[in-house]
């Protein structure tokens, strides 16, 4: 396979967390010697300077927020410009993206539209498209394409060196914690919350709340993904690459 050292990726993030949670891939990227950008799709204004500092946390050169509306994607080329554009411009090697299984199942309002977007743009860069309304850069086309939390991984990221990268960029997300405070509040209760975290208080304040669970939640993740999956690591982030794997060699 080829080593993304000194290489580009490119993070494709729908609401903004999905930076966080493929942090240790893109944190171990850019130790190795790489460069990392992200797009994020649906971001609200005041949520923006919190997904660019979690950015920063993990090394992220540059994140582009494309402004579009969850409920009301627009279809035909209007979406998929600014992408392509971003594509062609960043050259990514790697590209990470959200799981199309996954995101058909999922209820956040938006999700099916974006695999369109992200699908075609991704298809579009690589072609000679609309070349000068994309910016002028040379048409692009990625080497691997792999997607995030899938229901089927084929591969897995040791994360257990950069965990700490990872707690600290979601320590940013301020606004994503007190949203998923109040949908683990509805969820859980008090009694439940305590026994998945003992100090964590549904009725207090709801960032504060949500990210004590997402503590708890997001290590018993990992360590299912790891310890857990008889894969060798102990903390572990899945993905699903597309296609097959290109081997010089077979690895240990």
């Amino acid at each position: 396979m080829r080593d993304p050292s000194g290489g580009s990726l490119l993070m494709l993030a729908t609401f903004g967390m999905e930076i966080v949670e493929c942090g240790g891939a893109i944190a171990k990227h850019v130790r190795a010697g790489g460069r990392a950008f992200a797009a994020v799709a649906f971001s609200r204004p005041d949520s923006r300077p919190q997904v660019e500092a979690a950015a920063r946390v993990l090394g992220i050169a540059g994140v582009q927020f494309m402004g579009l509306d969850s409920g009301d994607v627009p279809s035909g080329a209007a979406p998929k410009i600014p992408f392509v554009e971003l594509i062609r411009r960043t050259a990514p090697g790697i590209v990470i993206a959200q799981d199309p299984v996954h995101a058909f199942g999922d209820l956040d309002p938006g999700r099916r539209d974006m695999v369109n977007v992200y699908m075609e743009s991704l298809a579009l860069a690589g072609r000679d498209w609309r070349v000068a309304e994309c910016g002028g850069h040379a048409p692009h086309a990625i080497t691997a394409l792999y997607y995030m939390t899938p229901t089927t991984p084929n591969c897995m990221v040791d994360v257990a060196d950069v965990w700490d990268l990872k707690e600290k960029a979601m320590d940013e997300l301020s606004s994503q914690m007190a949203f998923s405070g109040q949908h683990f509040g509805r969820m859980m209760g008090r009694d439940l919350s305590r026994t998945i975290a003992p100090d964590a208080l549904p009725e207090g304040d709801s960032a504060t709340y949500g990210r004590a669970i997402h503590r708890v939640t997001d290590l018993a993740f990992h360590l299912a993904s790891g310890i857990h999956s008889h894969s060798g690591l102990v903390l572990a982030e899945p993905y699903r690459r597309e296609g097959v794997f290109p081997l010089e060699r077979l690895p240990e």
